[in-house]
């Protein structure tokens, strides 16, 4: 199974949801239907490896093994079944399963009704992880900690509550991903900052900018001439779980979301560095108060640059190595892939929406404050 991960706390924040409110409770894989009962999955511990030996698939060496897992099946009732487990036998990466450990099995429907492993149980660690973040950034941040949770709580619900039933029930992903990226930036950065003169102008200036990424977006994708179908998973929708969905809106929808990310933390910096030396000097003219913003902004920007390519570079690097070693087409080809250039085009995007939060900030700034 392959996995999509991403480097936003974002990401993080809506797996953890997911893990919250799905609880223990069983789910099904797929909509029942008449022909086709669903799958049940169930958390499970597995309590005796019966059987282990490595195969070969493809001529790839597989990991396979027999187990009896302990289920919950609901009701606080236990009930140890056999089931098989299959892996990729890379070495060194210790897959196979051992007594103890968590795991997700699922039941085929009749009338087999064999039971498999299909992945370990991560959820536990990953919401002691959740709850550190919680923990640190309240304690560290204080207020501001408890508020900047708060607006990466609301961000989830427009995503969760938002934007993906809205696009699921055929609404355009485009103006559903706009409407949902302008409540994220105004609703985070008034409740991460509070409500001040330097913190309305950061969120004018977010809207300008995320607004001109929109156009860029938009004109990007259709030069490349991208169609939104570069990944696994805007496969699976074309297959027919979603066919109505339109794959280059959600991809446009993807990059402007993207864009709010990246653009809280410019507009916010830049307008309190213009505050703080207009504070300073309040003889200074509007012209030498944009000069001395943009210089600070000058810095701000070669880092963050650089750290939104390490993001995504981070986020697809086995990708990356894989077509590294991938001999049996040059360089070029790979780079015109659907899938690297959808990546390019979100990267120089994000970019350049970084970049151009700058001097737009800084003037709006300089304009307000440099006036008073």
């Amino acid at each position: 199974m392959i996995a999509a991960h991403t480097p936003r706390t974002v990401s993080a924040a809506l797996l953890v949801a997911a893990l919250v409110f799905g609880g223990t409770r069983v789910v099904s894989a797929q909509e029942p239907t008449e022909a086709v009962p669903p799958d049940q999955f169930f958390r499970g511990t597995v309590v005796e490896v019966l059987e282990e030996r490595v195969g070969e698939v493809v001529g790839a060496p597989q990991l396979q093994q027999v187990v009896v897992v302990e289920l919950a099946v609901g009701g606080g009732t236990k009930q140890r079944v056999r089931a098989e487990f299959a892996a990729v036998a890379a070495a060194g990466t210790g897959q196979a399963l051992r007594v103890g450990d968590a795991v997700i099995a699922v039941k085929s429907p009749p009338p087999d009704q064999s039971y498999f492993v299909v992945d370990r149980d991560r959820s536990r660690p990953l919401i002691f992880l959740a709850v550190a973040f919680f923990a640190l950034a309240v304690l560290l941040g204080r207020l501001r900690g408890a508020t900047s949770l708060l607006g990466l709580a609301i961000t989830v619900a427009v995503i969760v509550g938002f934007v993906v039933p809205s696009i699921v029930a055929g609404a355009s992903p485009l103006f559903v991903s706009i409407l949902g990226a302008l409540a994220i930036a105004v609703a985070s950065i008034y409740l991460a900052h509070g409500f001040s003169r330097r913190t309305t102008i950061a969120v004018a200036s977010t809207l300008i900018t995320l607004t001109l990424s929109a156009f860029l977006a938009a004109a990007a994708v259709s030069l490349a001439r991208l169609f939104g179908s570069g990944t696994e998973e805007a496969s699976y929708l074309q297959l027919g779980l979603l066919k109505q969905v339109n794959l280059r809106g959600l991809l446009l929808g993807g990059i402007i979301l993207g864009a709010v990310g990246v653009l809280d933390d410019i507009p916010t910096g830049q307008a309190a560095a213009v505050d703080e030396i207009h504070k300073a000097n309040p003889a200074l003219p509007v012209r030498e108060l944009y000069w001395r913003g943009r210089s600070v902004g000058t810095e701000h920007i070669t880092s963050l640059v650089n750290t939104l390519f390490l993001a995504y570079a981070g986020a697809s690097l086995p990708l990356f190595i894989l077509f590294t070693v991938n001999g049996a087409q040059p360089l070029w080809v790979t780079l015109s892939s659907e899938f690297i250039a959808e990546e390019i085009v979100r990267t120089i995007v994000g970019s350049i929406a970084l970049i151009l939060g700058v001097p737009i900030t800084t003037l709006m700034a300089a304009y307000v404050l440099g006036r008073q």
